[in-house]
C-alpha cells in the first residue's frame, strides 16, 4: 500500500521526541512532551474536545476491521448517562489471521521505523486528549481533570516510555556484524551476520475499567514497537477510550504504508465473557492484563502458549513512625486516600500506627489521636462539595459501593463515609472515604487488613511498635503483594529497617511525602509502577524486562 508518511518525514517530526524519550530513561530526571493543563491545547480545545466527545454518542464506531459479524455496545457513564456507542464484534477465526498477515512488512520495517510509528499515534492522540478525557471520565467514573491528566498526557507519557525502552532493547545488538576469525598462516574464516528482531506474534491487551488508557497504553505500545500485532480487548464498562486509540493507531499505521489490522478491537456482548477464550488461542503469544488476582492468577496457569504480563490485586501501606511535620503528613494522607475514592491500585489502604503513638513536632500523638486528626483532615478537604467532586469522581461500580458500605461494619469507625451530590450529574454516586480503626494485637488469618479493600476504605492498624508494624508490612507483601509502601519516620535506623524490608520484597517505596507528591501517583521516565517482584504484579511499568521478552533476535550467517 502506498505511504502517505514516509520514515524520513516521521523522522524529521518525531526522532527528537524518541532521542529525548531515551534520554530521560537513562537519567530518570523529569520530563514529559505531553502538557498537563487543559489550557495548553488551544483556546477552543476545551470546547472542541466536549463536541467530539457528544457527537461520538448513540453513534456506531466502524473501524472497518475484518472479521466483524455483528455490533455490540452497553456502556453506561458511572456519572448517569448512557453512552449508545456501538462497536464491531469480532469473529476471531477471520480476525486473528488478518491481523497476522501484516507482521513480516512491520518486522522488516526494523525497530526505528516502528518507534516513529508509535509516537506518531501517541501524537495524534494527545492532539484530541480533551475528547479522550471525557471518554475517559464517563466509562472510569475519573473527575473531568484527572481524567484530562490521567488518561491523556500521563497515559501517553506511559506509552512512549514503553516505545523508548522498546527501541532501547531491539536495538542492543547491532543489525550487521562482519565476523573474521584468524586462522594463522590459512585464510581467515569471514562470515557476515545480520541480526532481526522478530515478534513473539499476536499480543492481547485486556483492558481495566478504571485505568482504560494509563494501565492500557504501556502493553499495547510495547507490544506494537516490537513489531507484534495488538489484539485490544477493553473492559466491558471501558471501551470508548481504548476504541478511540485502535482508530487512531489504524489510521496512523495505513497511513505510514502498513497494514492497520495490525492493532484491531475485539468487544464483548453482554455476558460474553471472551477475554478467556481469547487468551488460550494459539495465535496469542503476549498477554497483559490489568485487574482481579483471580483472573490474573487464571491467565498465568492456563494461557501457557503466551508471555502473560498481570497487575493484580494488593495490600498497599502505610507505616507511621514519627514525623517532623504532622500537618503535612495529615494533609498528604488525606488526599492520598481521597483521590479518586481510592479506586486506585496505588491508593493505601492500612495504616499501621503503634498503639503508643508517634513523635511529631506538634508534641506525641497517641493512636487515637492520630486516627482522628487524619479523620478530621480527610472530613476539612472534602467538606466543600464542589471540591469533593473534582478529587473523588464517581463509584466506578456497584461492588465498591457495597465494599464500602461493608466496610463500616467491620471495627469502629473513625470517619464514616458520607454521600455527595453532584448537581452536573445527579446521577452519579459519589461517597467519601471511610476510615475503620482495626487492631494487630490478636492474629486473625481472616483480619480485614490482609486482603485487598478496593476503594474508598482504609484501616488504622493499631500495632504494638514499629518493628511490629515491619513484621506485618513484610507479611503482607509477601503473601498479597503491594504496588505502593509508604512511610514517616525521623529515625535513620528505622527508615532503614524499612527500606530493607521493601528491598527484600521488592515493594516500591515512598518516604516522608509532606507536600504535593503522593504515595499513589507515579511518573513516567522516572517512576517504576509495581516492581514484578512482589504478587501484586509480575512486571513494572516500565523496565527493560516490560519489553524484552516481546521478541527474539534471529540471526543469519552468510559465508563472506
Amino acid at each position: 500500500m502506498a505511504a502517505e508518511l514516509t520514515v524520513p518525514q516521521l523522522s524529521a517530526k518525531h526522532r527528537p521526541t524518541l532521542d529525548q524519550a531515551l534520554s530521560a530513561i537513562r537519567s530518570r530526571a523529569y520530563w514529559s512532551p505531553h502538557p498537563e493543563h487543559p489550557k495548553a491545547y488551544g483556546e477552543t480545545a476545551p470546547a472542541d474536545g466536549l463536541a467530539a466527545f457528544e457527537a461520538l454518542r448513540g453513534t456506531r464506531l466502524d473501524l472497518r476491521q475484518p472479521g466483524t459479524d455483528g455490533w455490540t455496545g452497553s456502556e453506561v457513564s458511572p456519572y448517569g448517562p448512557e453512552l449508545g456507542v456501538e462497536y464491531p464484534h469480532a469473529d476471531p477465526d477471520v480476525l486473528l489471521p488478518a491481523m497476522k498477515a501484516g507482521m513480516g512488512a512491520w518486522r522488516d520495517a526494523g525497530p526505528e521505523a516502528r518507534a516513529l510509528v508509535c509516537i506518531e499515534i501517541l501524537a495524534r492522540i494527545s492532539a484530541r486528549t480533551h475528547e479522550f478525557a471525557h471518554a475517559v471520565m464517563h466509562t472510569s467514573g475519573q473527575a473531568f481533570m484527572m481524567a484530562f491528566q490521567a488518561g491523556g498526557p500521563h497515559a501517553q507519557d506511559r506509552g512512549l516510555e514503553a516505545v523508548a525502552y522498546a527501541y532501547e532493547e531491539q536495538t542492543r545488538v547491532p543489525g550487521q556484524a562482519d565476523w573474521s576469525k584468524p586462522q594463522g598462516k590459512k585464510d581467515p574464516l569471514n562470515l557476515g551476520k545480520s541480526f532481526t528482531a522478530v515478534p513473539r506474534g499476536i499480543a492481547l491487551m485486556i483492558g481495566c475499567n478504571t485505568f482504560p488508557t494509563w494501565n492500557g497504553y504501556p502493553g499495547l505500545f510495547a507490544s506494537l514497537a516490537t513489531g507484534n500485532a495488538v489484539l485490544v480487548k477493553p473492559h466491558p464498562r471501558a471501551v470508548l477510550p481504548l476504541a478511540l486509540t485502535v482508530q487512531v493507531a489504524r489510521e496512523v499505521l495505513a497511513e505510514a504504508g502498513f497494514d492497520p489490522n495490525l492493532v484491531a478491537l475485539a468487544v464483548e456482548r453482554p455476558g460474553e465473557g471472551i477475554a478467556k477464550a481469547l487468551a488460550v488461542r494459539p495465535e496469542i503469544k503476549l498477554i497483559d492484563y490489568t485487574g482481579s488476582t483471580e483472573f490474573g492468577d487464571w491467565l498465568e496457569a492456563n494461557a501457557r502458549q503466551a508471555q502473560v504480563y498481570t497487575e493484580k490485586a494488593g495490600v498497599n501501606t502505610v507505616v507511621l513512625d514519627s514525623t517532623d511535620n504532622y500537618k503535612g503528613m495529615l494533609a498528604n494522607l488525606a488526599f492520598s486516600l481521597s483521590l479518586y475514592s481510592g479506586q486506585m491500585c496505588t491508593t493505601p489502604q492500612n495504616l499501621l500506627i503503634p498503639r503508643d503513638g508517634i513523635a511529631t513536632d506538634a508534641g506525641h500523638k497517641t493512636y487515637d489521636e492520630v486516627v482522628a486528626d487524619l479523620a478530621a483532615s480527610v472530613g476539612g478537604l472534602l467538606g466543600d462539595d464542589a471540591r469533593a467532586n473534582a478529587l473523588l469522581g464517581a463509584l466506578v461500580n456497584p461492588d465498591v459501593k457495597a465494599r464500602l458500605e461493608a466496610a463500616a461494619g467491620l471495627g469502629e469507625v473513625a470517619l464514616a463515609s458520607r454521600e455527595v451530590v453532584n448537581p452536573e450529574f445527579p446521577d452519579a454516586v459519589v461517597r467519601t472515604p471511610v476510615l475503620v480503626k482495626l487492631d494487630a494485637a490478636k492474629p486473625d488469618p481472616d483480619a480485614p487488613y490482609l486482603s485487598e479493600c478496593f476503594g474508598p476504605v482504609s484501616f488504622a492498624v493499631a500495632v504494638d511498635t514499629t518493628a511490629d508494624a515491619l513484621d506485618l508490612l513484610r507479611r503482607t507483601v509477601r503473601e498479597k503483594g503491594a504496588m505502593t509502601v509508604g512511610a514517616y519516620t525521623t529515625s535513620a535506623d528505622t527508615e532503614r529497617a524499612i527500606e530493607e524490608v521493601c528491598l527484600e520484597e521488592s515493594a516500591q517505596l515512598s518516604l516522608n511525602l509532606t507536600g504535593g507528591v503522593y504515595v499513589n501517583q507515579t511518573a513516567a521516565f522516572s517512576d517504576f509502577h509495581g516492581s514484578g517482584g512482589n504478587p501484586a504484579a509480575n512486571a513494572a511499568l516500565c523496565d527493560g524486562a516490560f519489553v524484552a521478552n516481546r521478541f527474539r533476535v534471529v540471526e543469519v550467517r552468510r559465508q563472506a
